[in-house]
Formats: structure tokens, C-alpha cells, sequence
């Protein structure tokens, strides 16, 4: 489908911390530092694999990095409790609130979600849509 979705970036610590929070309980792995981030940027993605990939850099034109009205980006949950644990974390860090967890049955009957802006304003979901989980 992609390789990777890539925002981005004013504050590097604030949203490189926000990300390690909120993506930790759906087992993405940070794969670099700042440090040594060059144009690729910071970059999440699953333990066994390459892509796909969510990373975090300044934008290549040298402009501030804005976020994208109507852009947001949904991170797949596991189940429902790790949809809560995500968007709690998110909230903690710095995140606004957008949509407290819970079903979106318009979307279908199993779809459990919830919504936030991560600290620079980029819209995020977290999405379990599996019966029982």
C-alpha cells in the first residue's frame, strides 16, 4: 500500500517524545536518534520490518512545517484497550483531544476509534476494527 507517511517537524524532542509514547503500545520501534536522523528523518515502524514506516523530519524546502487541514493519519490498534491506552497517552503528552475512544458505527459496526492532534497540530487516529478485540 505505502512505505511510509511522513509529517512535518518544528520541535524535534517535543514530537520525537509525543511519537515514542503514543506508538510504543502499538509495538512500532523508533529507529534512529535526532542526531543521526539526516534528511530521512525519525522513523518508527514494526520491529521485523522495514516498511511500513511513520517518520517525523523538517520539511525538505527549508520552510516551518504546517499541519494539513483535512490530512490526518490512523495508526492500526490491536484492540479497543490499546485504542484507549494510545489516545490517553497521546492527551498526557501534549496532544488535544478530538474524539475520546469509542465505536463509530456509522463507519461500521466494529469500528473503535479515537482522535487527536499530536503538539504541532497534526491530526491522528487510533483504529481496532476486529469484532471482540
Amino acid at each position: 500500500m505505502y512505505t511510509h507517511i511522513q509529517i512535518g517537524v518544528r520541535d524535534w524532542p517535543r514530537l520525537v517524545a509525543f511519537y515514542d509514547a503514543v506508538l510504543a503500545p502499538l509495538g512500532l520501534v523508533r529507529q534512529n536518534e535526532i542526531e543521526n536522523a539526516g534528511p530521512a528523518g525519525v522513523i518508527w515502524h514494526p520491529p521485523t520490518l522495514r516498511w511500513p514506516s511513520f517518520v517525523v523530519a523538517p520539511p525538505f524546502n527549508g520552510l516551518p512545517a504546517t499541519w494539513g487541514n483535512g490530512t490526518q493519519v490512523s495508526f492500526e490498534a490491536a484492540s479497543c484497550g490499546i485504542v484507549d491506552r494510545c489516545w490517553t497517552l497521546a492527551v498526557e503528552a501534549g496532544g488535544r483531544d478530538e474524539g475520546q475512544p469509542g465505536l463509530r458505527t456509522w463507519y461500521a459496526p466494529d469500528f473503535y476509534a479515537a482522535y487527536c492532534r499530536d503538539p504541532e497540530g497534526n491530526k491522528i487516529a487510533f483504529v481496532c476494527a476486529a469484532k471482540g478485540a
